[in-house]
This record gives structure tokens, sequence and C-alpha cells, in this order.
């Protein structure tokens, strides 16, 4: 094991908003486990962190909808890392559509992604969380999990998507109930849409340079992981200039 009292495990690190928090961390020196799907894609990824200044990378490839691939990515940093400073939970999926045309199958894999997920990295992690918290007390422990600003504010088409996100905003206000005591904090982000692959999809309707950029974001991340375990911030909600702050 490496003791080593800055690690942070990052769920859907390969691109988007899960890359440019893991290439900040990395700068900060952090050591990090970072995991994606794509085995390929995450290892050209690990192998840039560590040029960029993490003290250790191990990369997981794995589904966060799969409870065995969730287990093998807590077991790696176990297995490498003493303690975890922070975990982001960034993975995600979603869809568009009418809640009358909506399928069950992507409704179970929207929540298996973006619930059930993130509540087993949590449940998992919460040992090493709560042994970081105790060595960097200045600091705690961070969750920090990415939401969406349609878990706050209903926005037609975006049904399922915004539930998963609207469940997500509530587990992690539950866990600051149980565990910002003993040092470890959490947050959600609901931002509109920010300019990642996953919004490729509405640039017909929202050019990239009308939504949030992705290190907007970043420092945000940033900003939290350097507060306080005495701050608590539930969730901060990002809206895009130039509309009501009501949508996506």
């Amino acid at each position: 094991m490496i003791g080593n009292p800055k690690s942070a495990l990052i769920s859907g690190a390969s691109r988007g908003i899960g890359l440019g928090i893991a290439n900040r961390l990395a700068q900060q020196g952090y050591s990090l486990t970072i995991t994606a799907r794509d085995a390929a894609r995450l290892g050209e990824v690990a192998t840039h962190l560590r040029a960029a200044g993490a003290a250790d990378v191990v990369a997981v490839a794995a589904d966060i909808s799969d409870p065995d691939g969730v287990a093998a990515v807590l077991a790696q940093h176990s297995d490498r890392f003493d303690t975890m400073s922070a975990l982001i939970l960034n993975a995600g999926v979603g869809t568009a559509g009418a809640l009358a045309d909506s399928s069950m199958r992507r409704f179970d894999k929207t929540f298996a992604v973006n619930v059930r997920g993130p509540v087993q990295l949590i449940r998992g992690a919460l040992p090493m969380l709560r042994a970081g918290a105790m060595a960097d007390p200045e600091r705690g422990a961070k969750v920090i999990a990415l939401s969406s600003i349609t878990g706050v504010y209903a926005e037609a088409g975006l049904s399922v998507y915004g539930a998963a996100k609207a469940a997500l905003i509530s587990l992690i206000a539950t866990l600051n109930a149980e565990e910002s005591g003993s040092g470890v904090t959490a947050t959600t982000i609901a931002p509109g849409y920010v300019d990642t692959d996953m919004s490729a999809w509405v640039h017909d309707r929202i050019p990239p340079d009308r939504m949030l950029a992705v290190n907007d974001v970043v420092e945000m991340v940033d900003v939290l992981l350097r507060l306080s375990p005495r701050a608590v911030v539930a969730n901060i909600v990002m809206s895009r200039a130039g509309t009501d702050g009501y949508r996506a």
C-alpha cells in the first residue's frame, strides 16, 4: 500500500468533466484510481496523468452499472492506497424523450449508472474516506457527485434522467446528515449543459460556445476539495448564461 494522504477515486475519468478533474488532481500530486468502460482509452489517460504529476495512477476498466465491476474498482483502490481523500462520482448516462415514450430498459440503465453505482461506490469507499478524514483533519474527506440542473428543475424530455439526478442529490444530502460529523462531507454539482461529448446531441439547438466549459466545473471541484470539514455545501446549481436559470 501507498500511504499518500491525498488519493482520489474518479469514475467516468476518461473524457469530459471526469478527465478535467483527473488532470487537475494529477497536477496537484494526488494518487488516482480512475475508471471508465474503455480500457484502451483509460490506459492512455493513465499515462497522461502520470506525466502531468500524479503520484500514482491505478486504471480499472469497469461499467458502473455492473456491481462486480464497481467492487473491482474499490478493491484495487483499497489494495493500493491506505485511505481515500476524495470520491468523485462523475460517470453518468442519460437519454432524452417524452415520459410517455420512455422504455423501462432505459430507465433501469439510467438508474443503475446514475444512482445504484454511486450508492455502491459510496458504501464501499466509506471506510477509506473515514480513514482519509482522520489522516487529514484540516480538509477531511470529500464526496463530489455530478448531478444535473434537471435534478432540481424539471425539463420536458428529460424525465427519467432528471429523476435519477434528483435521487443522487437526495442521496448526497443524506450522506451529509450521516457522515459530515466525522469529517466526510459531500456535494452534488448540478450544471446545465456542459461542452462535452455527452451534450453533442443538442448542438443543433445549443452550440458549444453557449454551454458551460468543463473547466468551470473543474474549478468548482477544486474549491470544494480545499474547504475545511466544518463546511457542508450540499448542492451547487450552475446555470448557463443567457437563460432564466431554470433549464439545462
